[in-house]
């Protein structure tokens, strides 16, 4: 049997590669920033960008000089111009952090300031294709001048497409640095190398669904006869996580319960920490004897190093598809990784590690196909940031996890760093903690980096009819410098996101938004209904933190300067929104916002990303008259539940409607006469048997869950979307949506834990919110 599946592997793998082979290659070059392109000869490079942005490429040869005639133009849309970088040039003299980066890039690229004299323009066009005849590598100057809070002109990405004349099977990334060591580890092999403390590891997938385990020993105590490896339970029990992630939960811990090597980096996300490498046990028990394993693999090439033998080792499985269901059991499927995909880890001490390629041919862990695996390592003295790498959509190449324009004041504060939505931030910090930075808020005033949220700038002559038709809100009412909060649905009535919408001109808006993609949907939506609208993705150019608290609007009269044709502080409606400067006429350029997620009075204030540590600074300074208090997304959490306010994927989602979500009022169905999405859907449910979101207080000081099923008797009635211990009630308290026959204020239900039958949480029904049920403390 061992035989025929050697054989049958064979016509497997020929298969799935030609399936597997990269004809397209998907990639993107980021605002403000430059990007380089190999093309081998024949290939085709496309590039999408948005609409009225341009572009600047420098072209090489394949022995380094600069040649633009050799890329020729396929699609001749737009115009194509030959001159300086202007754009380029542009961003360089700002002599600002994004400067800096762009010339970090084209040192990196070996561009120099002459090359920019005369580069291909690329203006007044969407899509082009230029075509390679040679090898070529295309740098891409996706550039241009910062924009500030009160302008809407935006750098957007650009896609780009890589049309590939020879089909690929595998993708090997740029390095990240410069390689110390490059180790190609064959399929169904295993090597050695060894690692000093501080140096970096990438572990690469150069076809895509490889099961790579991975082995580290501490080198010094190996020296001295100790064998201390790295250790799953030991890794579990200290970080009480089921497997390692950049950030918080990131070390690999050995035997002795010391950190061997820590995840930085990681563009796949799921991996095995529960099972052991694959053994001759596990293909014996499968009825392939004699078929080789990586424990196999492992023996023969640590044997000689003086290490003991044996019938499974216990390693990371990289890249392997593994997750423990509710009911307990490990179930497996065909791994995330794609071709390119890494995990990047950093030594703690001076490390021998072993890595392999799985042989598994008989199952999922592989895809069915060994393939190759190559590892870098890099000196101790590179530097790269944390990420846990994300897709706004399955297609895309991976996204960095960004660091806002205040991260450097907050992680001088903290070290509790979450990824969230694609950006670090502060769950809780040192000396408060989520209860103090929580009663900060409620009785004085704290601050929060709400970076996070994603902006769009929308302008254009149908921008205002776009919007009306895409928001559930009616935006024509809306008037300048007024802000109104909205859902966006799907034609089922289902939520895509919530957000708030900026009027800051007749056909010029400012959406602000949970969910990167809802930036891509309005953009296709725009096209396929032939919507008159630009729509630019400024998340990189705008910068928020938000200051709340019955003590905020004092705080931030003293710092912010406002001209006169622009409302102050002390005039500032809710809900709308002023331009201003920080300090004084002179000083940085700021929008200030009153607005915010906590149910208090307070403020958002919005700067370009290269001012944000002088706002910090300025608002931290002043604040400490009032015992201000920095706040963390934990704090954050209790504040919005209190208060009643919703979160996505928690109280709504694409199959939730907003009147089921509790914000109805976003939703003018009689008022608003004008279609909009959602909206027919919405009107052929009865209101009578939509589920509703309520409150609960729990009898028990037991906290309920996001997730957990609410019951009436033996069945469930509604979920548990949101949950936390109340400091203002003193007791735990939820979020629920649940049946309307049960959502009457005093109806007593049932919270259930473990399978909902075995034990069971008492609670009674509330009104929302919690907290200040008539908003008097947000209005004052």
């Amino acid at each position: 049997m061992g035989n025929l599946s050697q054989h049958l592997s064979v016509e497997t793998e020929q298969f799935f590669h030609l399936q597997a082979a990269l004809q397209q290659v998907q990639l993107r070059v980021d605002p403000q920033s430059a990007a380089i392109f190999e093309l081998d000869a024949q290939d085709d490079l496309e590039l999408n960008l948005p609409a009225g942005q341009g572009i600047e490429i420098l072209v090489r040869n394949a022995q380094g000089k600069i040649q633009l005639p050799l890329l020729q133009l396929v699609s001749p849309n737009g115009i194509i111009s030959i001159g300086t970088a202007v754009q380029t040039l542009e961003q360089l003299v700002q002599q600002d952090s994004v400067a800096q980066r762009l010339e970090y890039q084209l040192q990196k690229f070996k561009i120099a300031q002459t090359d920019l004299d005369v580069v291909l323009r690329v203006q007044h066009t969407e899509h082009v294709r230029f075509h390679a005849p040679e090898p070529l590598s295309v740098i891409v100057l996706n550039t241009g001048k910062n924009m500030q809070v009160d302008q809407q002109d935006a750098i957007d990405e650009v896609q780009v497409m890589i049309h590939k004349a020879k089909a690929q099977t595998e993708y090997l990334p740029a390095p990240l640095a410069q390689p110390i060591q490059e180790i190609r580890i064959s399929k169904a092999s295993a090597k050695t190398y060894r690692v000093k403390a501080g140096q970096w590891i990438q572990i690469i997938d150069v076809s895509g669904k490889q099961c790579s385990d991975f082995l580290a020993f501490d080198a010094n105590a190996l020296a001295q006869g100790q064998e201390i490896g790295l250790d799953a339970v030991a890794t579990r029990t200290v970080l009480g996580h089921s497997t390692p992630s950049p950030g918080i939960h990131s070390r690999f811990y050995g035997t002795d319960m010391q950190a061997l090597v820590e995840v930085v980096q990681d563009t796949v996300g799921r991996h095995d920490m529960f099972l052991t490498a694959c053994s001759p046990k596990f293909y014996e028990d499968s009825g392939y004897f004699g078929h080789l394993s990586c424990t196999d693999n492992f023996n023969r090439i640590l044997n000689p190093l003086g290490l003991t033998p044996k019938a499974a080792w216990p390693a990371i499985n990289f890249f392997y598809n593994t997750q423990v269901e509710s009911c307990g059991s490990i179930s497996m499927d065909e791994p995330w990784s794609r071709a390119g995909d890494y995990i990047l880890l950093r030594a703690h001490k001076d490390l021998l590690c072993a890595s392999s390629a799985c042989p598994d041919d008989i199952d999922p862990s592989n895809g069915w196909v060994p393939s190759d695996i190559h590892v870098r390592i890099y000196a101790e003295s590179e530097q790269f940031l944390r990420s846990q790498l994300y897709r706004t959509h399955p297609e895309e190449m991976p996204r960095m996890t960004k660091q806002s324009g205040f991260h450097s004041r907050i992680a001088a504060l903290t070290s509790h760093l979450v990824e969230y939505h694609g950006y670090w931030v502060a769950d809780e910090y040192h000396g408060w903690g989520a209860k103090a930075e929580y009663l900060a808020c409620r009785e004085r005033v704290a601050m929060i980096d709400l970076t996070a949220l994603r902006k769009f700038e929308i302008t254009g002559p149908d921008a205002e009819s776009f919007l009306q038709y895409m928001l559930t809100r009616n935006v024509r009412k809306l008037a300048i410098g007024e802000i109104v909060y909205s859902a966006i649905c799907l034609e089922t009535g289902g939520m895509l996101d919530d957000g708030t919408i900026f009027r800051l001109g007749e056909n010029n808006f400012r959406w602000v938004c949970g969910d990167e993609y809802t930036g891509t949907w309005l953009k296709q939506k725009a096209q396929q209904l032939g919507y008159r609208v630009s729509i630019r993705h400024s998340s990189d150019q705008i910068h928020n933190v938000a200051v709340q608290g019955p003590k905020s609007r004092e705080l931030l009269k003293q710092l912010i300067w406002t001209p006169e044709h622009q409302p102050n502080l002390e005039q500032l409606a809710w809900f709308h929104f002023t331009l201003g400067r920080l300090g004084n006429a002179q000083g940085i350029p700021v929008m200030v916002s009153r607005t915010g997620y906590t149910g208090e009075l307070g403020f958002e204030v919005w700067c370009h990303p290269t001012h944000a540590e002088q706002v910090w600074d300025a608002i931290w300074s002043a604040g400490q008259a009032f015992e201000i208090a920095p706040m963390g997304f934990a704090a954050l959490d209790m504040l919005r539940i209190e208060a009643g306010l919703i979160f996505a994927q928690h109280e709504f989602d694409a199959q939730t409607n907003p009147f089921e979500a509790g914000i109805g009022f976003t939703v003018p169905l009689k008022s608003k006469e004008e279609d909009f999405l959602g909206k027919q859907a919405m009107q052929n449910q009865t209101a009578q048997s939509r589920h509703k979101l309520v409150g609960l207080i729990l009898e028990q000081n037991e906290a309920a869950e996001h997730g957990d099923l609410i019951y009436v008797d033996r069945y469930p009635v509604g979920v548990v979307t949101s949950a936390t211990n109340s400091p203002l009630l003193k007791k735990q308290i939820a979020l629920c949506r649940v049946a309307p026959q049960y959502a009457s204020a005093e109806t007593t239900l049932e919270v259930g834990k473990l399978d909902g039958q075995k034990k069971r949480l008492k609670a009674k029904v509330v009104n929302l919110p919690f907290y200040d049920p008539e908003r008097t403390r947000v209005r004052a």
